[in-house]
C-alpha cells in the first residue's frame, strides 16, 4: 500500500513539495472554507503560492497568469452557484481571484453540452433539476433549458400531471437531455417529469454526484442525493457526470489552462472526488487537507483504494515553508 507523506510542521518537506508544482487545483468547501467561514490563514497561503517563482516558466501560458507565481485554480463541484457567484464569495472572504480562475461543475456541464455533446437540432433543450447557478452557465453558453428554478414546478403533483406526463402532452418534445444538480426545491413533480424525459430517450447528465455537501454546521445531502432516485428508476443507469472525479472536467481544465499535468497538484478534502480526480487525471501530486470530509484514518486502513500523495492538517500549514 502506498503511503501518504505528512507535511505539517516539516518546512524542508513543504519547500520540496512546493518546488514540484507550478499549478494547484483547489477544492473549495472543506479546504478554503466551511459554509461562510474562511479557514484561518487561507488568503495568506494562496498569496504565498502566487508569489512563488515558477520552477518551469514554460508550463503555463502568460496570458492566463494574472500573477507571476504559481497558478491557482478553484475547482468546485457545487452546482448551485455560477462562476460569478463563486468569484463574489471568494472576494467576500478575502481570497484574491479572477473569474478565469474559477471552474465549477455547472460551467463544466454547460461547456460540454454546448461545445462537445452536439444534441440534435430538434432536441437541443435541457430539462434542469437544480438551482440558478446551472441556469446562469447554460445561458452563457446559449443552451436552451426548462425546469430549474421555474416556480410552476414548486408544487404538489396533481391527477392532471400524472395523465399529462404519462401521455407526453405535458412534456416538451425538444428536450434531449436531463441535467441534475443540487436542487433545494426537489419534489415529486420534478422527479416524475425528469423520469419521463429519461424514459423517452433523453440523455442522463449530472453536474456532480457528491453524496454529501459540507457546511459549517456539518454535512447535508449533496447533488448525488438528487440523481440517485433517477438512477434507481432507470435500472441502475448512471448519469454522465461533469464534476470531480469526472475526467471530462479534467480535460476541460487542461484545455483551458494548458496545464502540464506532471507539475500540477490537486488539493482537496474528499477522497472519492478530489483525490481520485487528481489520481485518475495523472497529475503530478495530490494533497489532502483534514478540515473537511475525510480523515487520515480513511486512507491508512489496509487496502484503502484511494491514498493522497501528501496531506496536511490544514491548508495554512503550507506557510510553514516561509
Amino acid at each position: 500500500m502506498s503511503k501518504s507523506k505528512y507535511l505539517s510542521g516539516d518546512s524542508t518537506a513543504i519547500n520540496e513539495f512546493l518546488d514540484r508544482f507550478d499549478a494547484f487545483l483547489f477544492d473549495c468547501d472543506g479546504v478554503l472554507w466551511s459554509g461562510d467561514i474562511v479557514f484561518e490563514g487561507v488568503p495568506e497561503t494562496l498569496n504565498l503560492l502566487r508569489a512563488k517563482v515558477l520552477t518551469n516558466t514554460t508550463s503555463l501560458p502568460g496570458k492566463l497568469c494574472k500573477y507571476k507565481g504559481k497558478k491557482v485554480i478553484f475547482v468546485t463541484n457545487n452546482s448551485t452557484k455560477s462562476r460569478q457567484d463563486y468569484l463574489q464569495k471568494l472576494t467576500n472572504l478575502g481570497i484574491p481571484a479572477s473569474l478565469d480562475e474559477v471552474f465549477g461543475s455547472s460551467y463544466s456541464s454547460a461547456v460540454y453540452i454546448a461545445r462537445i455533446l452536439n444534441l440534435p437540432p430538434t432536441k437541443r433543450k435541457v430539462f434542469v433539476l437544480g438551482e440558478a447557478g446551472i441556469e446562469t452557465e447554460l445561458r452563457a453558453e446559449n443552451v436552451p433549458f426548462i425546469g430549474g428554478t421555474d416556480p410552476a414546478l414548486r408544487r404538489d403533483i396533481t391527477p392532471d400531471d400524472y395523465r399529462g406526463l404519462a401521455d407526453g402532452s405535458l412534456l416538451d418534445p425538444e428536450v434531449g437531455a436531463v441535467l441534475v444538480g443540487l436542487d433545494f426545491h426537489y419534489n415529486y413533480l420534478k422527479m416524475a417529469t425528469a423520469f419521463q424525459y429519461l424514459r423517452r430517450g433523453a440523455l442522463f447528465l449530472a453536474t456532480n454526484v457528491d453524496s454529501t455537501l459540507p457546511n459549517s454546521n456539518g454535512f447535508f445531502p449533496g447533488a448525488g442525493a438528487i440523481s440517485i432516485p433517477l438512477v434507481h428508476m432507470m435500472g441502475g443507469v448512471q448519469p454522465t457526470s461533469f464534476g470531480k472525479p469526472s475526467q471530462a472536467m479534467m480535460d476541460a481544465i487542461e484545455g483551458k489552462f494548458k496545464l502540464d499535468r506532471a507539475r500540477t497538484c490537486m488539493v482537496g478534502d474528499r477522497l472519492n472526488t478530489d483525490i481520485q480526480f487528481g489520481i485518475q487525471g495523472r497529475l503530478g501530486g495530490t494533497l489532502a487537507v483534514l478540515t473537511g470530509v475525510n480523515k487520515k484514518e480513511d486512507w491508512e486502513v489496509e487496502g484503502a483504494p484511494i491514498v493522497p500523495q501528501y496531506y496536511v492538517d490544514k491548508l495554512s500549514d503550507l506557510r510553514q515553508s516561509e
